[in-house]
């Protein structure tokens, strides 16, 4: 038998079948596989979740930037609006009544001598606290509501649709001159109230829809077949992947709920003096639109940019969160 030399160059490898072959060194080295990306890339990223990645996204969205910004203001100076005041929005004088502007007194003073400006930046927080306080109530009763009845479906799906269309052929105004001229009440909850009345029924078409487009996915029948109960399918595998388009929903209903107090206390049906409203405000200059313009200017600027914020910042997290935008 012809003698056998021993090679340092070569190494003996496993077959991974009780056997052994003789390899090179380069060949053997190549056997133990680093993980990562392809050659010269390096290790991989972690994949983002749609949460992050959204938020990666807004930060770099100018529209999210600025609406933010503006809300962030209008959320400051409905805490404390004795930062950029120190006038009351209840202090008036009739011997100013409809003069414009003077030094302390930027936006002039309106049809009764209250200051225009302190009263705008007042109105700011019950327009914030109405928006803020009824987006909020429209999407726990909403979501909760289409939630169940997507999940569970049967009779009280059913049930579900059928008191939705009816609260869907109520003129949203209309009911309001209905419901809100009995109260009594001179506070923004009989407002609030309203609003989640006839609101919740389209964040419960959304959520209804949306469950049921997230319950049917594999993940969630797997759950299901190894034994999940409903509470943890639900909190744990359904709700975080179908609450985007309850969020995207909600953001852009709270700017149209800001411009419906302001129309209901315009009608006097909403807040009614001595409350502090942009509606109150504008109605109460509306008849002097000629004599003294800036009276129902300022207040109508203001109610425009604060729904139009929202509306953009709902805007934003709508492109954010689809994921057929991207």
């Amino acid at each position: 038998m012809p003698e056998q030399h021993f090679d340092p160059d070569r190494a003996i490898a496993g077959t991974g079948m009780g056997g052994t072959m003789d390899l090179g060194v380069d060949e053997a080295e190549t056997l133990e596989k680093v993980p990562g990306g392809p050659e010269g890339t390096g290790p991989q990223e972690k994949p983002r979740s749609l949460w992050s990645d959204a938020w990666h996204d807004l930060r770099r969205n100018p529209v999210f930037i600025v609406s933010a910004l503006v809300i962030l203001f209008l959320v400051v100076i409905s805490l404390w609006p004795s930062l950029i005041t120190s006038g009351s929005p209840l202090k008036c004088d009739l011997a100013k009544a409809q003069e414009g502007s003077q030094p302390g007194h930027p936006f002039g003073f309106n049809g009764q001598g209250c200051d225009v400006y302190t009263r705008t930046v007042y109105g700011a927080r019950t327009s914030v606290t109405v928006g803020v306080c009824a987006t909020l109530g429209v999407a726990i009763l909403g979501s909760v509501l289409g939630a169940l009845a997507g999940y569970f479906g049967g009779v009280g799906d059913s049930v579900l649709s059928r008191i939705t269309d009816v609260f869907f052929a109520i003129p949203v105004v209309l009911g309001g001159l209905v419901l809100l001229s009995v109260t009594t009440s001179n506070t923004v909850w009989p407002v609030i109230g309203f609003i989640v009345l006839l609101g919740w029924p389209q964040l419960s078409r959304i959520a209804r829809g949306s469950v049921i487009t997230v319950k049917q996915n594999d993940y969630v029948q797997a759950a299901r077949a190894l034994g999940a109960s409903h509470s943890r399918l639900m909190l744990r595998h359904i709700a975080p992947n179908a609450i985007a388009p309850v969020i995207v929903v909600a953001t852009i209903a709270l700017g149209t709920y800001i411009s419906l107090e302001a129309t209901l206390s315009y009608l006097g049906v909403g807040l009614k003096p001595p409350s502090v409203s942009w509606g109150i405000d504008i109605s109460a200059a509306s008849p002097y639109i000629r004599n003294a313009p800036h009276a129902l200017l300022w207040p109508s600027g203001a109610l425009a940019i604060t729904v139009l914020a929202f509306i953009m910042l709902g805007d934003a997290v709508r492109d954010a969160l689809d994921p057929k935008l991207r």
